[in-house]
């Protein structure tokens, strides 16, 4: 990165869920000299998947040059996946913003964008079948970096790829500060943060409720890779 002060942007929609925005937000505000922009078609108030309402800062026409462009995930990226306008901001942003990064399903509006083909990328667990379709190389990991690419796991690893992204770009010690500061220092209460760790019957419980919400996705995927082919 250059040496002048760095530009972020974090995209923002309907559904979004905002810990994967408000998370990586927290540690890349902190950046010495940093400037954070939340970017939207318009400067109205977006409502998060929880009923939260956020306020953009910049539009996709007047956004300003990024060193990196983050997608945040949530239940919002299936409408996203067949945004035309939004693919197109993402796919123009991607060939002259230096880095690009996701939290959880933002992964999968990359991939509908194009911009996942032969790269390595993690997102939250349930959907990680999701990657595949648009040429993505899955990977089961909290923060998987691949070159300038910086994808992960859901909605709390959003600060983790945030720490990470901060260390590749400005160096260790300017992270390890930021995460100083925010004491970030996680002690879960239960160890059922994966699959792996929740166990059989907490995750098919999970998979149940989550059903109506994966079986929209799976249908949004096929007509985003279905454009892609067309494209």
């Amino acid at each position: 990165m250059d040496a002048h002060a760095p530009t972020f942007g974090l995209l923002l929609f309907p559904g979004l869920t905002q810990l994967d925005l408000t998370g990586p937000y927290e540690v890349l505000a902190r950046v010495p000299g940093a400037k954070v922009h939340l970017i939207w078609k318009t400067l109205d108030p977006v409502a998060a998947d929880t009923g939260m309402r956020i306020l953009p800062t910049t539009t996709f026409a007047d956004c300003p040059d990024l060193d990196l462009l983050l997608v945040p995930g949530g239940v919002g990226v299936n409408e996203q996946m067949g945004d035309a306008e939004t693919l197109a901001f993402l796919r123009e942003r991607a060939r002259r913003t230096r880095h690009l990064a996701s939290v959880c399903t933002g992964a999968l509006v990359l991939g509908a964008a194009g911009l996942l083909k032969g790269r390595r990328a993690g997102t939250h667990w349930a959907s990680r079948g999701f990657l595949e379709p648009f040429g993505a190389i899955p990977v089961a990991e909290r923060v998987v970096i691949d070159g300038a690419l910086f994808t992960g796991g859901g909605v709390t690893a959003g600060i983790d790829i945030a720490l990470r992204i901060v260390g590749s770009l400005l160096g260790d010690p300017v992270a390890k500060g930021i995460q100083l500061s925010i004491e970030y220092d996680p002690h879960p209460p239960y160890d059922a943060g994966s699959p792996e760790r929740a166990g059989a019957a907490e995750t098919d419980a999970m998979r149940a409720c989550m059903a109506p919400m994966l079986e929209s996705r799976a249908a949004a995927v096929r007509a985003a890779v279905a454009a892609l082919e067309r494209a």
